[in-house]
């Protein structure tokens, strides 16, 4: 593999992929567990998702770039800050994953909702441009969402609700409000591994003008808030297994609660803003595992 390669692959923060397939996978559980599941749908959902996931990777890796945001970060180096990547190659390669995102959302939504009203499959349409456009305002152009406090509430619309909400749909053919509470649970989840990238930056971002929510509220309220995320998570994930209960097997999920529990526990005690990371990668991990076990737990 070419020296290039290598930097493109560390650019496009391939640790960050599971997250993102978190609310695919679930959203395809769910729809399996209504008889109602297509594969074409859950492998064209899957390289839609990861494909407006590394694009908004090398958009806030271009944006943070330009606003100086990266000079002192603590996190993984970014390859346009460190001169790796030229600002004009990652505009090139930001081009290139719109377009992968154009292609095959565009694919997804013809071949799922080809039978349905042309109102809903213009209005997926919609939603496919809005995720595309929220990958790149994170934080590149004139007042990013990500610099003024809103990253949380984007998050948790995008691996949450519209993630699985969107994918159950594809599938069935229609809503089903319930699976909001699973929906929600993954984005919260999601909400919460930024508050730990945000956290472990507060310092950083502070100093560079990026108006996080961490920074906005403190560090102290803001272990409060993910206190509050992740135990709200896991409420409403054990909410809609009561209510749907069948079989001792949908407990499946709580095998990620240990994990969960600790998670809060040490970002609580927290005082290095560097060890942050690893429980940031370790949350990432537990929302993938959790999607998969209560998927299974639906299913088996």
């Amino acid at each position: 593999m070419g020296l290039k390669m290598k930097i493109w692959i560390q650019a496009f923060r391939l640790r960050t992929l599971p997250l993102a397939l978190s609310s695919t996978l679930l959203g395809s559980f769910l729809a399996f567990a209504h008889d109602a599941f297509k594969w074409h749908v859950l492998v064209l959902a899957s390289v839609t998702t990861l494909s407006l996931q590394i694009l908004s990777n090398l958009a806030n890796d271009y944006g943070d770039a330009v606003k100086g945001a990266d000079d002192n970060r603590i996190g993984p180096e970014r390859v346009t800050q460190s001169g790796k990547v030229t600002r004009s190659e990652m505009r090139v390669m930001i081009f290139i994953f719109v377009i992968l995102s154009l292609i095959s959302g565009s694919m997804l939504i013809i071949t799922a909702l080809h039978a349905l009203s042309f109102l809903i499959t213009l209005f997926f349409f919609i939603l496919g441009f809005s995720a595309i456009y929220a990958a790149i305002k994170y934080t590149v152009g004139r007042n990013p969402y990500g610099y003024i406090g809103f990253g949380d509430i984007f998050v948790y619309l995008y691996f949450g609700l519209v993630g699985v909400c969107g994918t159950f749909f594809l599938h069935t053919g229609f809503f089903d409000p319930w699976i909001l509470l699973p929906a929600s649970t993954v984005g919260l989840f999601s909400s919460g591994v930024l508050n730990l990238n945000n956290l472990r930056d507060v310092v950083n971002d502070s100093e560079n003008g990026k108006r996080t929510l961490v920074v906005r509220i403190g560090v102290k309220a803001a272990k409060i808030y993910h206190f509050i995320l992740i135990n709200s998570a896991i409420l409403l994930s054990i909410v809609y297994t009561i209510i749907f209960f069948k079989s001792p097997v949908q407990l499946l999920f709580m095998v990620t609660l240990p994990f969960l529990f600790l998670d809060v526990h040490k970002v609580m005690k927290n005082t290095v803003s560097k060890d942050l990371n690893s429980e940031l990668k370790k949350l990432a991990i537990t929302t993938f595992v959790f999607s998969l076990t209560f998927g299974l737990g639906l299913i088996l």
